[in-house]
């Protein structure tokens, strides 16, 4: 086996101590962290959107995208609870292409590891320091996560790694809801057994140090379809699945029942367009049931400046470099459709 050590990189304690958060941004994060806290207690009615890039590829649009919501949550807050999705580690099934900010802050140069470090602890602070938003980011490294954790306000758990035992463990010592996405197999067991891992006291070694944690109770699902044995996109955030998943959870007895449907992956089959229907045909769903209301939380939506996707070297301001992405003009329009229709 081959492994090249290249250099020692900084500790997530130092790199905090060199880009830091000022007490009137902690402030900032910690109300929206009540916030948010309060809908998965079921103290508040509020709706949660999950909404942004599918990658943050460039930090211009990505901050141009959040500052877009920002003017949009002064129409909707009194109905919604706007989270941009600032995701900056990109999940490769081959392993294969960007694998998001982190390894390459510029995507068409070669990774740079602590270059990556920096750039998405600046864009994060960014997001929340100009704009007042804590963020949400995909915990694909669970040993990278410290370099993040005092400023996300929500994490998800991908599909191909909610099976792992380091994942659950880590998302069982984090404040913030985690939420664990049934894997790509669809298998919703295995999805809850990682929520009741979550939820769960643990000992073991993080970073080089024996820790341990105290159960997250807001660790939860997110439904986001999966392939079939004949290799079919399926979906499986139908009203049927959904009490299906309430049913599950009945029998986990797992602290607050929650969900977060994500309306792009394998329920959209990837067809980006389709989010705007599936999230409507959601909302219908919560206001015809009142479990379904009680159990559904929000909504994950992969959204952009621009629709469609394009190669990394096409230079299309605000375009997603990944998965496609509805476009803000759709996007606006949807967000305003699903505040009146709650």
């Amino acid at each position: 086996m081959y492994m090249n050590f290249q250099r020692k990189l900084p500790i997530p304690q130092e790199v905090k101590q060199e880009f830091p958060l000022s007490e009137a941004m902690a402030a900032v994060k910690a109300e929206r962290d009540r916030q948010i806290r309060e809908v998965f207690e079921g103290k508040s009615d509020k709706f949660l959107l999950i909404i942004g890039p599918c990658s943050a590829d460039h930090k211009e649009p990505v901050l141009e995208y959040t500052s877009r919501l920002r003017r949009l949550d002064e129409q909707v807050s009194d109905k919604l609870i706007l989270i941009p999705r600032i995701y900056t580690n990109k999940p490769r099934t081959t392993g294969q292409g960007y694998k998001g900010m982190l390894h390459q802050p510029d995507p068409e140069s070669k990774p740079d590891m602590y270059k990556g470090i920096v750039a998405i602890r600046d864009l994060h602070l960014a997001a929340l320091r100009d704009y007042g938003f804590s963020c949400a980011d995909e915990m694909l490294y669970p040993e990278n996560y410290r370099y993040l954790s005092d400023l996300l306000s929500y994490v998800a758990v991908g599909a191909r790694s909610v099976e792992n035992q380091q994942h659950r463990l880590t998302a069982s010592g984090i404040s913030a809801p985690v939420g664990m996405k049934n894997p790509t197999g669809g298998d919703l067991s295995v999805m809850i057994n990682s929520i009741v891992a979550a939820q769960s006291s643990h000992t073991f070694i993080y970073r080089g140090w024996e820790v341990t944690t105290g159960g997250n109770p807001y660790a939860h699902a997110i439904l986001r379809g999966y392939i079939d044995y004949a290799g079919r996109s399926t979906s499986n955030y139908h009203y049927e699945d959904l009490l299906r998943v309430d049913g599950l959870y009945e029998h986990a007895s797992l602290a607050y029942p929650s969900v977060i449907v994500d309306t792009n992956h394998n329920n959209s089959g990837k067809q980006y367009l389709e989010q705007v229907r599936i999230a409507k045909d959601i909302v219908h769903s919560r206001n015809q049931n009142p479990t379904i209301k009680r159990l559904v939380k929000g909504l994950m939506i992969e959204s952009y400046l621009e629709d469609g996707a394009q190669k990394a070297d096409e230079h299309v301001f605000g375009k997603s470099i990944t998965d496609p992405c509805l476009g803000w003009e759709k996007t606006e329009k949807l967000i305003l459709d699903i505040a009146e229709k709650l």
